[in-house]
């Protein structure tokens, strides 16, 4: 324990099921995935802007040694696949023929990694959580299936009769799914042997303070150490009775005596929206907390258990009925559970539409954040090619919801009936999604190929919409338009007031289908009306068949954002409350806005608010309009207008208004890529007034520039590269310039940064003596506002020293601050010690009728977050030795933000 390692001799015996000769065998060493930064564990943890790995200690991560690897008392050679150091090639001595088996013998010392990479390896405490811990045998089934660890918990390989014999220190528990077999100590040590018959998982605990409860059923024990929400032991043996009872009613018995559920699983896979709440803040009942959670991750290790597929490749099959099930239990056991639980009923909630919401409408709600802003995936692409949010939520809840959709069309618990069915027939053998498929179809007659091509292989959205309504007395014509490229089906409900007449589900309906159904004294006809179906958008869904205007929505208003609610046209009011510069001070006002909790492709927003320092009514004004494109690296456009009212000095205001045009493109295939590029035209007109005590004001107050930009970034956390075009258009000058930006981080953890920036007049026809649009070595005059200045106009104190990193990116205020013809400027900065780092910048400063003059300066850079909050301590430069001059206190420089949005960065790009 005090060196944090195990040695291991093991013996595999693997029998070749296939009908090929093997020579060569691959075996999982998944605890070698640690070794380096550079494995795929290291790159994908990397990936998703977590730096705990790549700043770790050596110690702290964890490896494999083997020492010999035996066939026959023979040593066999041996190596790790290239890129895939948690792989191991084997060569046979003698060639494996079907139906024959090997026996290996294995010599190896494994060393425990820090769990605070993947939640496993040892702790704080001492204690040791370990899962893929040992080397295991890869599948062949006509190939061989192999992957590296990237936390995805996927390992996949055959079941297996496991025996082990463990020698471990006094003083610690052993916490397993396996069965003890036989336990014994000595004077220095425990010895416990544990066995187990058809198993793939093989969790091990060894804790110095037990924190696992056992709870005994008639069936099988759970084992658990997940937060109990202080509940007392009779209430969590019911809970514990009711879910085995569930399980055993869905998919008949648990092959094995235990069921491993622990605090490891809930974190990495917990029930979301629970998991953000304080401990404090409790709107659910403890019991149902408490039932949920304990439900949820044992359906993921029951089916992780018996159902032996590829979880990497087909994981949407588990994910769906983790899902399915867990809507049905609510559904079953808290049908009038609320989304908000009991906030729902509180005085100023309740008119919300959210308070409305049943609990399980979250699941469509959460996956259309997704699909509404085009970041939804296919349900089959691999596991590791998903986005974070999609691979921990959306596909998830997207696999779900469409068994519920699938579960709604088929009827009569058809596919209820089936799973138990194929759970029961397919238990612990070998089986994939394409089994799954063909069963399904044999136990119906209805057309369910559009579930297993469109639903589950494309992104193609749902969303239909009631065109033409044509009533009589007894019948009605209807229209039903399929607003997007998809075979799937579409229920029909006839209603009179909210009393629903029938239902039928309407099929194949290529773009538009006219049909003519009974009357029956319906008044409203409503498309989708349990919302089961994930539809993009239900705004459209109804038709009522009273008075002349059939679809005449009536206005609502709401105080603060709100789920969107599609029979009604919404209008959102927020009070806000800011602080955008020191000239307007404080501001409050009101928000209106159309924009509820899910994106819309039409948005508007108007922010009136009282400015108390300026004693002004400022703010400001923007509609836009989005086309999201599928299947395209084009994915995004936005076009639309911002006007806005504020001030920019002392008892000066400003008026912008800024329409634009905007073009965002990714990889097409990959969305996990970092790749980016973004092509934005916008045309900047400015009115400002005019003050001739400003020393920033230009001869014109008032002008209108033409912007044309292009960027292209790969934001990384190892590497990162970024450059930029831009050019400019105006009546008294034109302009263009490049920036380049390259950030590396080595594996000594040093952290290098370049920037290098070039700008150059095409003409200027601008007063010399006037640097208003000139390039800027150190503070540029943002001219366009783009940079969220507190101080813009402030030539002294400490909104002066507020560094924005632009232009010429200097930190010293050097005695030629502008450039009227070209620029060039280089700034650099590299690790010190952790966040402290070393700047240094040069550059060239071109003014008309003078020689270039060569700029230089020096510094501390202190990076506390990378673009978000810097200090900035000046040393050297042009000027001299700065820290010795007077006033040093007025050189040092500043970056930090408190934009909330461009915080929220910070977590959108780990998620996203």
């Amino acid at each position: 324990m005090e060196s944090k390692q195990i040695k291991i001799s093991q013996t595999i015996q693997y029998q070749n099921t296939s009908n090929n000769v093997l020579d060569t065998i691959y075996l999982n060493d998944w605890n070698n995935s640690y070794s380096t930064k550079k494995t795929p564990l290291a790159l994908r943890i990397a990936d998703e802007y977590n730096n705990d790995f790549h700043l770790a200690k050596n110690e702290d991560r964890g490896f494999s040694v083997i020492t010999s690897i035996k066939q026959d008392n023979e040593y066999l050679e041996f190596n790790q696949i290239k890129g895939q150091t948690d792989v191991i090639k084997v060569i046979l001595k003698k060639s494996l023929k079907p139906n024959d088996s090997y026996t290996l013998k294995l010599e190896y010392l494994v060393q425990i990694p820090n769990d605070k990479f993947t939640s496993y390896g040892y702790t704080d405490l001492g204690d040791l959580n370990l899962r893929y811990w040992y080397i295991t045998p890869a599948i062949y089934n006509g190939e061989w299936q192999y992957y590296s660890n990237k936390d995805l918990d996927d390992l996949y390989i055959p079941k297996a009769d496991i025996t082990l014999e463990i020698e471990y220190p006094l003083g610690y528990t052993l916490t397993s799914e396996l069965n003890t077999s036989s336990k014994s100590e000595t004077t220095e040590k425990q010895i416990i042997k544990l066995e187990g018959k058809n198993r793939i998982n093989n969790k091990l605990f060894l804790n110095k303070a037990p924190n696992y409860n056992t709870i005994q059923t008639e069936e099988f024990t759970i084992v658990s150490n997940i937060n109990d929400e202080g509940l007392e032991v009779i209430d969590k043996v019911l809970i514990t009775e009711k879910i085995t009872k569930f399980i055993l009613k869905n998919f008949g018995k648990y092959p094995h005596n235990k069921l491993l559920l622990t605090d490891i699983d809930y974190n990495k896979d917990p029930i979301y929206g629970l998991n953000f709440l304080p401990k404090f803040i409790q709107p659910y009942p403890n019991h149902f907390q408490y039932e949920l959670k304990l439900l949820k991750i044992a359906l993921h290790n029951y089916f992780e258990n018996t159902l032996l597929i590829n979880p990497r490749k087909e994981h949407w099959l588990l994910d769906g009925l983790q899902i399915f099930y867990l809507m049905n239990y609510v559904d079953e056991h808290y049908p009038n559970m609320k989304f908000l639980g009991s906030f729902a009923d509180f005085w100023g909630m309740r008119s919300f539409h959210a308070a409305d919401m049943r609990f399980n409408d979250k699941y469509v709600l959460v996956f259309m954040l997704m699909a509404r802003t085009n970041k939804d995936q296919l349900l089959t692409m691999q596991k590791d090619s998903l986005l974070k949010f999609n691979k921990n939520i959306a596909s998830k809840y997207k696999a779900g919801i469409g068994f519920k959709y699938l579960d709604d069309f088929i009827n009569s618990h058809v596919l209820e009936n089936t799973i138990t069915s194929f759970l029961t027939q397919n238990k612990l053998k070998e089986t994939t999604t394409k089994d799954f498929e063909t069963f399904l179809k044999s136990k119906t007659n209805k057309n369910i190929d559009w579930f297993f091509t469109d639903y589950l292989t494309t992104r193609k959205k749902i969303d239909f919409k009631i065109k033409k309504v044509i009533k009589t007395d007894d019948s009605i014509t209807l229209t039903i338009k399929n607003k997007r490229d998809n075979s799937m089906p579409i229920s029909l409900y006839t209603l009179n007031n909210d009393s629903i007449i029938s239902k039928r589900w309407i099929e194949n309906i290529t773009e538009s289908k006219t049909i003519t159904i009974p009357r029956e004294n319906a008044n409203k006809l409503v498309l989708n009306y349990n919302e089961i179906i994930p539809e993009v958008n239900l705004r459209d869904n109804w038709k009522s068949l009273k008075g002349f205007f059939f679809n005449n929505k009536p206005l609502q208003f709401r105080l603060f954002k709100d789920i969107e609610d599609p029979h009604y046209n919404q209008v959102f009011f927020m009070p806000i409350a800011e602080f955008n510069n020191i000239y307007d001070g404080f501001t409050l006002g009101m928000r209106t806005y159309n924009t509820t909790i899910l994106r819309k492709l039409f948005n508007y927003k108007f922010e009136p608010v009282y400015a108390f320092k300026s004693k002004s009514l400022t703010g400001s004004a923007a509609i836009s309009k989005i086309h999201y494109l599928q299947n395209s690296g084009l994915y995004y456009i936005n076009y639309g207008v911002v006007a806005s009212y504020s001030s920019y000095a002392p008892d000066l205001f400003v008026k912008q208004i800024t329409p634009s045009l905007t073009f965002l493109f990714r990889e097409k295939n990959d969305f996990r890529s970092n790749k980016r590029k973004s092509l934005i035209f916008r045309y900047v007109n400015i009115q400002r007034d005019k003050d001739a005590n400003n020393i920033l004001a230009s001869d014109e107050p008032n002008y209108s520039i033409f912007n044309a930009r292009y960027i292209h970034s790969n934001d990384n956390l190892i590497n990162f590269k970024k450059w930029r075009t831009d050019l400019q258009i105006a009546k008294t000058f034109s302009k263009v310039s490049f920036n380049y930006e390259y950030r590396r981080l080595f594996q000594s953890n040093r952290q290098l940064n370049l920037r290098m920036y070039a700008g150059a007049f095409l003409s200027n026809k601008n007063d010399a003596s006037s640097n208003y649009f000139s390039f800027a070595l150190d503070r540029p005059t943002d001219y366009l506002f783009d940079y969220p200045y507190l101080g813009r106009s402030e030539a002294s104190g400490i909104f002066s020293q507020q560094y924005i990193t632009a232009e010429g990116g200097f930190k010293s205020k050097l005695d030629t601050p502008f450039a009227n013809q070209w620029i060039t400027a280089v700034n650099s900065s590299t690790t010190l010690w952790k966040y402290i780092l070393f700047y240094g910048d040069i550059g060239l400063v071109k003014n008309k009728h003078k020689s270039p003059h060569f700029v230089y300066d020096s510094g501390i850079r202190i990076n506390l977050v990378t673009d978000y909050f810097e200090i900035y301590l000046p040393l050297y430069s042009n000027l001299g030795w700065e820290i010795g001059q007077p006033n040093y206190d007025e050189k040092i420089r500043f970056k930090f933000t408190v934009d909330p949005q461009a915080l929220l960065g910070l977590f959108r790009r780990r998620w996203f």
